[in-house]
């Protein structure tokens, strides 16, 4: 008898929410010996679910269950610890795979652009969040807590996620799966005020109903206003808000104005364009100007020791890829990757390095199984190609990080975190998560 015929091999670089989701996609179309093989640098996945998410919402991690039972159709493979640009390049991938669907993220912060954002004390809000979440490319950050006042620039979720965990009591952080080392440092903090600014009014805000109504009941904290910013035209709803952005401006609207009477405070500000950041060899001062619709006029400083920017995120170019500066995302078309116009064959996106940071986790299914019906409409022609891993991929995987192996690592932390009250407590080190993974080589 022959030997059955191979299936289509594709390559899904990144395992996060895009990734998993594109991954089902392409198991659901029910080809006949088709293999996904989820590639992802860190020997753990699950991506902004793990790092992204605030320790203190516990519920948004739950979809990780999702992915476990993705990770376990036929057809799937986790290949943990094999980072693109380092392990394997691009064209290894390439002649490897008969498509490749790049599920990257957006890993670059957008900067300030405004001088002395280089001061010490500065910092990309994106940083902040993967050292709370204990993400090994942040672990060895430092964040000097010691000044009265943080400044969070921003009106989005990740600003309020930053505001939250620096005036949440540390007390009931410990009860979460934060990271070690940034409990001990948030539990010396002497932050008493931060202040939440953004260019425009509060009718254009981009914050969500839930992560707003959280400032009203958090303990030991004041949500205010400060009644120089705004009018109460500021607050009419733009005509195009749907029920969700009525929802957050009516939260805003109901803030205190009058003094505040907790130990902590956030105050969130308006029409306020950063100008510039001050101080002798730190952050000592931040400067605003107003634009022209803010009510009132002028520049304003703020005295502050801690400056956090969070004003978007952008995609890592990466070498043989075309990009997208404009929009800070792989060029493509509806997934496709796209050269002049044109789809380059056999090479995708999906997830925010396709669309930009936007949308919710949940947000990443309906990516994911748009860009895999691109997959699967190519695959046709693609499968004309003859693929075969070549010896850099073959190497990679002998030494990656697998699903039962990965499995070991989640054991080993949820074990930890019971140890200490914990739900998990997560190995920040790489060397850390593969000693626990007590690997055994698996063959491509």
């Amino acid at each position: 008898m022959s030997a059955p015929p191979v299936g289509p091999r594709i390559a899904v670089v990144g395992a996060g929410p895009s990734g998993f989701y594109t991954a089902e996609a392409l198991l659901r179309a029910g080809i006949p010996g088709l293999q996904v093989d989820l590639i992802e640098r860190l020997p753990v996945p699950h991506g902004l679910v793990r790092y992204g998410v605030a320790p203190d919402h516990p519920k948004l991690k739950q979809v990780s269950a999702v992915f476990e039972r993705i990770a376990a159709m036929p057809g799937m493979r986790f290949v943990g610890g094999v980072a693109l640009g380092q392990d394997v390049t691009l064209d290894d991938l390439r002649r490897s795979y008969h498509a490749v669907v790049l599920a990257t993220g957006a890993a670059q912060s957008r900067r300030l652009g405004i001088p002395g954002e280089n001061l010490p004390g500065c910092h990309a809000a994106g940083d902040f969040v993967g050292w709370y979440n204990g993400h090994p490319d942040q672990r060895d950050c430092h964040f000097d807590l010691s000044a009265e006042r943080a400044v969070v620039v921003g009106h989005g979720n990740v600003a309020l996620d930053v505001a939250r965990i620096l005036t949440r009591p540390v007390d009931e952080l410990r009860r979460t799966d934060i990271a070690a080392h940034a409990l001990d440092a948030l539990a010396d903090s002497r932050v008493r005020e931060v202040v939440v600014v953004g260019r425009r009014g509060p009718a254009q805000t981009h914050f969500s109903p839930k992560e707003l109504h959280e400032f009203g009941t958090l303990a030991g904290c004041d949500a205010l206003l400060d009644g120089s910013d705004w009018t109460a035209r500021s607050f009419e709803p733009l005509p195009e808000a749907d029920a969700e952005a009525r929802a957050a401006i009516q939260l805003l609207r109901g803030f205190s104005t009058h003094a505040p009477a907790q130990p902590r405070r956030c105050v969130f500000r308006f029409h306020l364009a950063p100008a510039a950041i001050s101080g002798h060899g730190r952050v000592q001062a931040m400067h605003f100007v107003r634009p022209p619709e803010a009510p009132a006029g002028g520049e304003l400083t703020l005295d502050c020791g801690l400056v956090f920017a969070s004003v978007g995120r952008r995609a890592l170019p990466l070498p043989g890829v075309p990009y997208d500066a404009g929009r800070g995302v792989h060029a493509n078309a509806h997934g496709r990757i796209t050269e002049a116009g044109r789809p380059v064959a056999g090479l995708y996106v999906c997830g925010w390095a396709k669309r930009g940071p936007q949308g919710t986790i949940g947000s990443n299914r309906a990516c994911g199984v748009q860009t895999a019906e691109a997959v699967l409409a190519d695959l046709p022609l693609l499968r004309e190609r003859h693929v075969s891993p070549t010896l850099a991929m073959q190497a990679a995987c002998e030494r990656a990080v697998d699903h039962s192996a990965w499995q070991r690592i989640d054991r080993a932390e949820l074990a930890r975190g019971t140890a200490l009250g914990k739900p998990r407590e997560k190995f920040v080190d790489v060397d850390a998560m593969r000693a626990a993974a007590r690997l055994e080589a698996t063959a491509c």
